[in-house]
């Protein structure tokens, strides 16, 4: 089952804490004997590729208070710990970790950085 959303902008979507908005790759619907795979085959693996949309901020760290110096002005900004994925990397996933969406008629996948066991990054690939 998947979340259908009306918006038209990708740009609206914010992405919290560690999540990523990664767009499957088209699965592979063959065989290497040639065999032709059915739709549910595909959906069932363990593992999955994507490439990814959007990236959350990261991991938050809670702030550093001076309880003690209570003249001081109390802020609470929030900091942190960046992801290591970033927009154009292919991941490699664990498919059952993740939430699928689908935006213009396109199937996307919400996942926590660490159902992510692998990214290939290739800097020329939007050059």
């Amino acid at each position: 089952m998947s979340l259908i959303i009306e918006e038209k902008d990708l740009e609206k979507f914010i992405m919290v804490g560690d999540r990523v908005l990664v767009k499957p790759k088209n699965p592979m619907n063959k065989t290497q004997s040639g065999l032709y795979l059915p739709p549910t085959v595909q959906e069932n693996e363990k593992v999955h590729s994507g490439y990814i949309v959007k990236v959350g901020p990261g991991y938050p760290i809670p702030a550093m208070t001076d309880e003690d110096e209570p003249w001081k002005e109390q802020k609470d900004d929030v900091k942190y710990v960046p992801l290591q994925a970033q927009v154009g990397d292919l991941a490699i996933y664990l498919h059952k970790s993740g939430f699928e969406i689908e935006f213009n008629k396109e199937k996307y996948i919400i996942l926590p950085h660490s159902s992510i066991m692998m990214i290939i990054r290739d800097e020329d690939l939007f050059k």
